[in-house]
């Protein structure tokens, strides 16, 4: 199973927010939700073998954490709104610190950063890291930022985490996904 952790700085953590404008009232939840359908669709197939998270730490009750799984998603279709749909879902629900199901496959609970480097070795997706074709096994879990940069909280949780570049290049969070699971899947 391959897991990416995407960070949401200003996105929202109540389903108040309109579908039309992802960019704007929902604290760049567009780019989200690009990184959702990075992380499970190809052409004509579907990644089973990936588990998306997104920590959201916008208003009003940061952090929240909701987890996608592709072994048990359903009604996921590769748009952002479609994707925005069923994030807006899971947040209009009553969560508690244990992950409760909104709809098939996509779980949301109160907690963040911390709670999720307990439960999982991450390796953290950085430009300055250590290139991904330098590196003989390739792992199973990555942090990765919005359009933003990692806050000094952040940076002090994940200090002493192995840090890998995708590319020479800076990429969006989307991209840097796809660039990764390419990666991944020619070694396979």
């Amino acid at each position: 199973m391959r897991r990416f952790l995407i960070i949401g700085h200003k996105a929202p953590t109540a389903g108040e927010f309109s579908l039309n404008d992802l960019p704007g009232s929902a604290g760049r939840l567009d780019v989200l939700c690009r990184s959702v359908n990075s992380c499970f669709f190809l052409s004509h197939e579907f990644r089973r073998d990936v588990e998306c998270f997104l920590l959201l730490l916008g208003e009003p009750n940061p952090p929240k954490t909701i987890m996608i799984s592709g072994e048990e998603v359903r009604y996921l279709n590769p748009d952002e709104r479609s994707a925005g749909s069923l994030i807006k879902k899971a947040l209009s629900i009553p969560c508690g610190d244990k992950f409760t199901e909104s709809t098939k496959g996509i779980y949301v609970r109160k907690g963040g950063l911390k709670e999720l480097l307990d439960e999982y070795e991450f390796v953290v997706l950085d430009e300055n890291g250590t290139d991904i074709r330098d590196i003989t096994d390739m792992p199973d879990n990555y942090i990765l930022s919005d359009h933003m940069n990692f806050t000094e909280d952040e940076e002090s949780l994940i200090k002493d985490l192995p840090k890998i570049s995708a590319g020479p290049k800076v990429l969006h969070a989307d991209h840097t996904i796809i660039t990764i699971l390419n990666e991944s899947d020619r070694r396979e």
